[in-house]
C-alpha cells in the first residue's frame, strides 16, 4: 500500500511539474502602440547612418553624409557634430545652432532626412530568424513573413514587442497587426502546450 502512494505522489509531483515546464514564457501586460508617428522625423540616428542634409539656398554645407564609428559627423565649414543618439530633427536643430554660432548665417534652414534607417530584428519561434530592412508600413505579421513565418513550435498570433524608449527597452504584448518600428525587435514566443 505505502508503494502505491508513493507512486501516486510521483505521478502527481511529475504531471505539476510537467503542466509548469508546458506553461511556456508569459507576455508583458503593456500593450504595444497601435500607431506610430512619421517614422522618418522619429527615426534615432546611429553610427553608419546615410543622411542627407540640405541648408537652404547653400550648396557648400548641403549633400550626402555618413554618421561615422563614434557618431559624429563631419561637414564642411563647421567641423565635427554629434549625431548618433538623436533624431533627423534634433540633428537639424544641432546644425543649424552650428552655422549660427560660427557666424556663417543668420537664420539657417536645415532639413536632414535619413536614407537609411535601422533594421527590425525578428527572432524566437519563427523559420529563419535574422535582421531585416525596415519598410514603411511594416507590421508584426510582415517582418514574421520576411523572417520565413512560424516554425511549429509558435505561439501565433501574440509576440513580445522589444523598443528603445529613451534609451532604454520596453517590452510590449503585440498582436500580428502592430505597427513595427526600426531598431524594434519581435520575439515570437513558444506555444504553450
Amino acid at each position: 500500500m505505502t508503494l502505491s502512494k508513493s507512486l501516486c505522489a510521483f505521478f502527481v509531483v511529475a504531471a505539476s511539474l510537467g503542466l509548469v515546464a508546458c506553461a511556456g514564457p508569459s507576455l508583458p501586460d503593456r500593450k504595444a502602440p497601435q500607431t506610430i508617428a512619421n517614422v522618418k522625423d522619429g527615426n534615432v540616428l546611429v553610427p553608419g547612418n546615410h543622411i542627407r542634409i540640405t541648408v537652404f539656398n547653400e550648396p557648400d554645407l548641403s549633400g550626402e553624409f555618413i554618421i561615422d564609428s563614434t557618431g559624429n559627423l563631419a561637414m564642411p565649414l563647421i567641423g565635427d557634430i554629434t549625431a548618433a543618439g538623436v533624431t533627423t530633427q534634433a540633428l537639424a536643430g544641432r546644425i543649424a545652432d552650428k552655422i549660427r554660432g560660427e557666424n556663417y548665417l543668420r537664420d539657417p534652414r536645415v532639413t536632414v532626412e535619413s536614407s537609411s534607417l535601422r533594421p527590425v530584428y525578428v527572432m524566437g519561434e519563427v523559420r529563419g530568424p535574422g535582421e531585416f530592412l525596415y519598410m514603411d508600413g511594416m507590421t508584426v505579421l510582415s517582418a514574421i513573413a520576411r523572417a520565413g513565418g512560424y516554425d511549429y513550435r509558435a505561439r501565433e498570433g501574440e509576440v513580445v514587442l522589444i523598443r528603445q524608449e529613451d534609451g532604454k527597452p520596453v517590452e510590449y504584448r503585440a498582436d500580428e497587426y502592430t505597427p513595427v518600428q526600426p531598431g524594434d525587435i519581435v520575439r515570437v514566443l513558444e506555444r504553450r502546450f
